[in-house]
């Protein structure tokens, strides 16, 4: 799971938009993959964690996937002849905090506690804290009022969460509530830190820097590993190779070329690929909530997605 996008919501196009513009246009078909593998791989990456956890602790988990994604990445990029700048690794050091340190190091351990289905609705916030830290930390201007329809309705979708039928682990959804936040704050801010090149390099050194910190939490935390089942193993190979090699990899590209709020559309997607994983796999509830906080999220990406005036081909 879950490391941003250009930056304007609606018809007005900030400076950075504009620089974005006169580079190469992504073609339709890298466009629809890269929003595939963060829609569908991301989504079912809620149920590796689970089996991940259930042997192998949770911080230990989440900087193994992001430690050995990130090493892959960075061997290739420096085979490619990209090479580190001071703006890379500060913008790498930042946004490993923000996104796998405090995001998934919080998803992971919530998940302790939290079904896996209901951890990916929660994450639907993201887009409406996106939404709003754009104009508050004056980086793109407001909303227009489709877009504010449909960020709604994917905060009533999560606020359906919040009820008896679907999970007692209060503490557990406020760290996926906290963990969104993170993440929001990593996609408001990416475009701004990370170098114009390099994109490979932008994807491995969040992930490095992050995995050393979630190392670190570690330690601290005095996690330790027993005995490995297969399960875990398997869900922990799921998470490095599709979780965080591939479809990291991806939302770096998306980051790029689309607005923050439209990448940001993957976290209604995830949850009903995550309901859906965990109900037929793992034998978590499907209540009456969940399905109407389901519904809710569909509409509220159509609404985001018409609101934000930038189709998948276009960017």
């Amino acid at each position: 799971m879950r490391p941003s996008a250009p930056a304007g919501i609606g018809n007005g196009m900030t400076a950075i938009n504009e620089a974005v513009r006169v580079q190469a246009r992504p073609s339709r078909i890298e466009s629809i993959s890269a929003f595939l593998a963060i829609y569908l791989i991301w989504g079912s990456t809620f149920l590796a964690i689970r089996y991940s956890i259930q042997s192998i602790p949770p911080l230990l988990t989440a900087g193994t996937r992001h430690f050995v994604a990130g090493t892959i990445l960075l061997a290739w990029a420096l085979w490619r002849g990209e090479r580190p700048t001071r703006q890379g690794l500060r913008a790498g050091l930042i946004l490993g905090f923000l996104f796998f340190f405090v995001s998934h190091g919080l998803l992971h351990w919530a998940e302790l506690s939290v079904p896996s289905g209901v951890a990916a609705l929660v994450i639907a916030i993201e887009p409406a804290i996106v939404a709003l830290l754009l104009p508050l930390l004056r980086i793109g201007p407001p909303p227009r009022g489709i877009t504010w329809v449909g960020l709604t309705l994917g905060a009533v979708s999560v606020a359906l969460l919040f009820r008896p039928d679907v999970s007692a682990a209060g503490v557990g959804l406020l760290a996926v509530l906290l963990s969104a936040v993170a993440w929001s704050l990593g996609i408001v801010f990416a475009r701004k830190l990370q170098p114009a090149n390099g994109s490979t390099l932008n994807a491995a050194l969040p992930l490095l820097c992050g995995s050393l910190m979630l190392y670190a939490g570690a330690l601290v935390r005095g996690e330790r590993v027993g005995q490995v089942t297969t399960p875990s193993l398997l869900g922990l190979l799921f998470l490095i190779v599709f979780g965080s090699l591939i479809a990291f990899s991806a939302y770096a590209w998306l980051l790029k070329h689309f607005e923050p709020t439209l990448v940001a559309t993957h976290t209604y997607v995830n949850p009903i690929v995550a309901v859906l994983l965990g109900w037929a796999f793992a034998g978590e509830r499907l209540t009456i909530s969940i399905v109407l906080s389901m519904a809710l999220a569909i509409l509220a990406i159509w609404l985001v997605n018409r609101g934000s005036g930038e189709g998948v081909g276009r960017a």
